[in-house]
C-alpha cells in the first residue's frame, strides 16, 4: 500500500510489512481467544472472559474487589462486567456485597464454589496457553512479544483525566 499522504485527506497508509504484522497480529489475537474460549466453554461451560474475572478475585485480598476494580482490571465496560458477575451469580461462583465504606459501591467477591472451579479448571487452561503461545516461541521471543505487549498497553491506557477507557464507560 503507498504511504504518500493521499489528496482526499492526508491519510499516511500502511506499509505492506505494516499490514502483513497487523493482520498477523489480529489474526493471531482472534484464534488465540477462539481457541481459549472453546477450551474453557468445553471444561468449565464458561468464556475466556469470565475465567479472567474467577482469577482477578482468587488472587485479591479477602477474594474481593470493588466492581470499578474489578472492570479495570479486566479492561471492559462496567456494563460488560456488570452482565458477566449476573451470570456468575446464576452459576453461584460469584456474589455481590455492598461496600462499607462507599454506600454506593459494590465488591464482587468469589465464592467457595467458584474457587473449586477455578481450581479444576487452570491446569487445563494454563495447558491450552502453553500449547497456543509458549510452546511456539523460544525465550528470547516471549520477552519481546511481553516487551511489545506492554509498550502498546501502555500508550493505549493513558493517565490524564477524561481518557476514554473501557472502565470508564
Amino acid at each position: 500500500m503507498n504511504t504518500a499522504p493521499d489528496s482526499a485527506g492526508g491519510h499516511r497508509w500502511l506499509t505492506d510489512e505494516e499490514q502483513r504484522v497487523w493482520r498477523s497480529y489480529m489474526h493471531a489475537t482472534t484464534l488465540l481467544e477462539d481457541h481459549l474460549d472453546r477450551q474453557l466453554q468445553r471444561d468449565a461451560g464458561m468464556p475466556h472472559i469470565y475465567y479472567g474475572l474467577l482469577v482477578s478475585l482468587a488472587e485479591a485480598p479477602r477474594r474481593r474487589l470493588r466492581m470499578t476494580e474489578l472492570a479495570m482490571q479486566s479492561k471492559i465496560t462496567r456494563s460488560r462486567l456488570s452482565h458477566a458477575i449476573a451470570r456468575l451469580e446464576k452459576n453461584g461462583w460469584v456474589h455481590r456485597e455492598n461496600c462499607p465504606s462507599d454506600k454506593r459501591g459494590q465488591l464482587a467477591v468469589l465464592t467457595d464454589e467458584g474457587a473449586e472451579v477455578l481450581r479444576r479448571t487452570a491446569p487445563g487452561h494454563v495447558t491450552a496457553v502453553r500449547q497456543a503461545l509458549f510452546e511456539r516461541l523460544n525465550p528470547e521471543q516471549q520477552k519481546a512479544l511481553g516487551e511489545i505487549m506492554e509498550i502498546v498497553a501502555e500508550g493505549l491506557q493513558p493517565n490524564e483525566a477524561g481518557a476514554d477507557l473501557p472502565w470508564l464507560r
